[in-house]
Parts: C-alpha cells; sequence; structure tokens
C-alpha cells in the first residue's frame, strides 16, 4: 500500500474507467461552462473516454466567486459542474458525484464559514494548494471521481467578463451602461460589445493541444454571453478553434430568449458568435426543432459559419428546457457517424 508522504506527484496513476481508451473511440473536446457544458458531458461520456472539457473560469458569484477573492484562485465551480458530469453511472461515480455538488447548509452557529460552500469547490482548491498546479489538481480530482475524460480551464488565470447593456436614461434616452462581472452580466438583459480582462489572459496550454488533436470540437449548449462566447474572446482560444483540424458542432440552447439574451432568436445566437469570431467555422449546428420556429431564417445564418443544420429532439420531456443526455448523445453519434 502506497503511503501518502506529504507531497502528490504532479500526475496521478491511471485507474477507473476512463483508464486506457479504446482507439475506436473519438477523440472529443466540449467546450463551455455551467450547466450546458455538465449536459454535453453527460451525453458525450456514453460515446467516448477520450473526452476533454475546457471550461471557462469567469465565475464570480456564490461559493465560487468566494473562494476566487479569498484566495486567488481560478473559480471552481464550472470546474467541479463538468468533473461531475464525467462521473460513472455506477455507486462509485454517482457517490462521488453527491459529494461533489453538496452544498453546506447555513450552520445554527454565527457566520459559519462553509455556508453554501459547494464541497467539490473545497476539494478542487485544497488539491491546488498541495500541488501548486491548477492542471494537476483536476487531474487528481478526475482520478479520485473515475471520470470518463479530462477536466481543463480554459485560461491558467480568473478571468472577468465585462459588457454593455442599452438602458432609458431619465431623460428617455437610451444609453449603454457598462457591466461588470459574470454573475451581473448573466441577468444584465441584452449584451452588447462583451469582452475578456485581462486582454492579454493566456489560455491553457494543456486546452490549446487538445483542440489541436481533437477529432470533433463541440462549443455549447450554455448562456451565451458568459459561456459559450468567451472560448472565441479569449485570442489564444479563438485562434486554436478557427485553425484546428478538427470538425467542428455547435450545439444551440433549447430556450433561446433568456434573462442575457433578452428578445434574441437561434438566429440572432449565430450572428453574435459570427461579430465576435468571423474566422469561426462550424460543420455542423444541433438544434432542436421547438427552439427553431424561423428554420429558414436560422439556416441561412448557419450557412454564413459554413454549417449544415441538423435538426433534432435533445430536450428532456417536461417543463423546464433542459437537454436530455441519451437524446443528445444519439444525435452526437449519429453526427459523429455521417462525417
Amino acid at each position: 500500500m502506497a503511503l501518502f508522504t506529504g507531497a502528490l506527484p504532479l500526475v496521478p496513476p491511471a485507474t477507473g474507467p476512463g483508464a486506457g481508451p479504446q482507439d475506436t473511440e473519438p477523440t472529443i473536446v466540449a467546450l463551455g461552462g455551467g450547466h450546458g457544458l455538465s449536459a454535453s458531458l453527460s451525453a458525450l461520456r456514453l460515446l467516448t473516454s477520450k473526452l476533454t472539457a475546457i471550461v471557462t473560469v469567469a465565475d464570480d458569484g456564490g461559493s465560487s466567486g468566494r473562494l476566487r477573492e479569498e484566495y486567488g484562485v481560478l473559480p471552481p465551480g464550472d470546474l467541479r459542474m463538468a468533473l461531475s458530469a464525467l462521473c460513472d453511472d455506477t455507486d462509485w461515480g454517482r457517490t462521488w458525484r453527491d459529494v461533489m455538488q453538496h452544498r453546506f447548509r447555513p450552520g445554527s452557529g454565527p457566520g459559519g464559514s462553509l455556508d453554501e460552500h459547494a464541497m467539490g469547490n473545497l476539494l478542487i482548491v485544497t488539491l491546488w494548494e498541495l500541488l501548486g498546479d491548477a492542471v494537476a489538481g483536476l487531474t487528481w480530482a478526475g482520478a479520485l471521481l473515475g471520470a470518463r475524460g479530462q477536466v481543463l480551464p480554459m485560461s491558467t488565470v480568473p478571468l472577468t467578463i465585462e459588457g454593455d447593456v442599452r438602458v432609458a436614461a431619465a431623460d428617455g434616452r437610451s444609453v449603454l451602461q457598462t457591466v461588470h462581472g459574470q454573475a451581473r452580466c448573466a441577468v444584465a438583459g441584452s449584451l452588447e460589445n462583451v469582452r475578456l480582462l485581462p486582454e492579454s489572459a493566456p489560455a491553457c496550454t494543456e486546452a490549446l493541444t487538445a483542440i489541436e488533436l481533437a477529432d470533433w470540437v463541440i462549443l455549447g449548449p450554455g448562456s451565451w454571453y458568459t459561456s459559450v462566447l468567451p472560448h472565441l474572446l479569449l485570442p489564444e482560444m479563438r485562434h486554436a478553434l478557427c485553425n484546428t483540424p478538427a470538425k467542428r458542432c455547435l450545439t444551440m440552447n433549447l430556450a433561446t430568449d433568456t434573462k442575457e439574451t433578452s428578445g434574441m432568436t437561434a438566429a440572432d445566437h449565430l450572428h453574435v458568435l459570427r461579430r465576435y469570431a468571423p474566422g469561426f467555422n462550424v460543420d455542423v449546428v444541433l438544434a432542436d426543432p421547438a427552439s427553431v420556429p424561423d428554420r429558414q431564417e436560422f439556416e441561412k445564418a448557419a450557412a454564413m459559419i459554413g454549417a449544415e443544420v441538423v435538426l433534432g429532439k435533445v430536450g428532456a420531456s417536461g417543463r423546464r428546457p433542459v437537454h436530455d443526455p441519451l437524446r443528445l448523445a444519439t444525435a452526437y453519434q449519429d453526427i459523429f457517424g455521417n462525417s
């Protein structure tokens, strides 16, 4: 039995369901953040273990925001959700998924420091402090969970999203107001002139390599301005996504008219990507037909980014607009098989 001697090696042993992937499996990179990326990973892990998640690191709210501010670390929340989505549907995987997602309720004592923190966030930050390396810490967390794939941050430094939103002034005129931070941008309304700070932030080297070596790159679903677009706003990441030999699939959201995309159609979402990254082309755009009422307009917008539109029912049954992992996996499998 190996004993812990006070320091972890940077790379853990290759164990668990994700070890030893088959050569016949496609190499997939999925980009996004939050619940959208979690949905695509839950589907993609059913198709391959050669899977890499590249996650936005601009969150500044809740537990992630507190840890980011207090310790100067990358916000761990979206990284935690990606790791949890890669857990196998076994007793081991389900247990560790629940541990990672467990959130401490406010205690009875005054000023509880654990209040509303997610256990997985604390575990990830612990590994970062022990190892002094963000990528190595996530690799160890994935090995502990038996994750089917790896999770990487899009940048090695915390990022900040800033955007302008049009508001009504006291005299009735429409003026632009700057909104600072992901948490505020997500509920600000229709955003304009979105940007990442610092502008010269470095992309994660391992993430750039994964994009270059992938068979398929999957972007979306997710909050369009705060989870999907940031990958195209980071210069090194945008260059990698525009120049990779991999095929590219863009997965559309089930609900288009959200707080941060108020009044936007599905076609408008594609125009946003075209505006901010004119050199980024897509092979396939996957959408649920219920989210695309004007198919002609949508297909015209998709053609502007070089994409074929694939329509398929990928939403879960029920009122909430969430993707069903099995339906989404079936759609991805068909797309990969027809490439």
